[in-house]
């Protein structure tokens, strides 16, 4: 299968150029379903051959295992990809324990990343969550003399608020900031994007498909089993999951009009929001990536645009975006 033929953008001002899509990985290894390593690694391959090459991982996924999966997939391929991963916990063997941005627990972590995606670069190194007990200050400078090093080539926060946002880009440039965004998730619009642009950093939005809801096939949290993550995501239960399938029914009227489905008008509305955005939707499967991947060519009317923005528009989501029990480590 050759390339899609997909738009390249750059990450920031200063960042590197990826393709317009790219591939996140968390679920390879955990959270939805069963792990499906050949499977996983086919997709990378596969991801690569079609111009995707953009590839989001973090030690804490798995934990640790995510990293390892994505070193093995791109064994004697490592120059055609552009990979990202993150830093943030402390870990007792396989247990995660609390927040630890520390400078000497940054380069710890960043050692380990290293050998497990069997690199010597990484090329967006993100603080996973703020810890407020670690000035932001301390992290930039700890990241950007690894920057000094090689060891990392570009800085990133992940749902960092405004203000953290402009201390870090004050001490060290960063390059983007990678947090959620989507149809039903659109908090950043009103004070972190244009932050951003102020600053010339890129936005790389996770969970673009609201975990699987703006496909259009997501079922009520007690369908999943315990081990996934939607079982305890508060828009898929109860009243929320009923109020929340108003919006999914917009998206599925505009993609049944175009031909396409669900997830490629969802994916296909972030990337109209401006050529800042790569959104990072996570697959495990070669049939999901590349209906993924299409959305990158999809045009979007702006009657089209007005009609799902007005499905979203605000209060109209049902639901915290987290569980309450850990929202508070997001926008500090």
């Amino acid at each position: 299968m050759g390339s899609l033929d997909i738009p390249r953008r750059r990450l920031g001002r200063t960042g590197p150029e990826v393709s317009a899509l790219g591939l996140g990985c968390m679920g390879m290894s955990q959270t939805y379903g069963t792990p499906d390593d050949a499977e996983s690694v086919a997709t990378v391959h596969r991801a690569l051959e079609s111009g995707c090459d953009f590839f989001d991982t973090a030690e804490s996924y798995g934990p640790f295992t995510n990293e390892e999966l994505l070193g093995r997939a791109l064994a004697g391929r490592r120059d055609e990809a552009v990979i990202a991963t993150k830093f943030g916990w402390e870990y007792d063997g396989a247990e995660r324990g609390p927040l630890n941005s520390r400078p000497e627990h940054i380069r710890r972590a960043v050692e380990g990343s290293l050998r497990r995606l069997g690199t010597d670069r990484i090329d967006i190194l993100y603080q996973h969550r703020v810890d407020l007990e670690v000035p932001i200050e301390d992290v930039a400078g700890t990241v950007g003399e690894l920057v000094a090093e090689g060891k990392v080539l570009h800085f990133g926060l992940s749902e960092a608020g405004a203000e953290t946002i402009r201390r870090a880009h004050a001490t060290f440039p960063v390059t983007v900031l990678q947090t959620e965004y989507s149809l039903w998730e659109r908090h950043v619009e009103d004070e972190i994007l244009p932050t951003l642009r102020e600053l010339g950093i890129g936005l790389v939005p996770y969970s673009p498909l609201g975990r699987g809801f703006l496909t259009g096939t997501a079922t009520r949290a007690e369908d999943y089993p315990e081990t996934d993550y939607r079982r305890h995501d508060p828009r898929f239960q109860g009243e929320h999951f009923r109020r929340n399938t108003a919006i999914v029914d917009v998206v599925r009227a505009v993609a049944e009009e175009k031909h396409l489905t669900p997830a490629q008008i969802a994916l296909a509305w972030i990337l109209h929001k401006g050529d800042d955005h790569v959104p990072i939707p996570g697959t495990k499967r070669r049939t999901t990536l590349a209906e993924n991947l299409h959305s990158a060519t999809v045009a979007l009317t702006e009657d089209e645009l007005r009609r799902l923005d007005q499905a979203t528009r605000p209060g109209s989501v049902a639901g915290t975006r987290y569980p309450e029990s850990v929202m508070h480590m997001n926008g500090r």
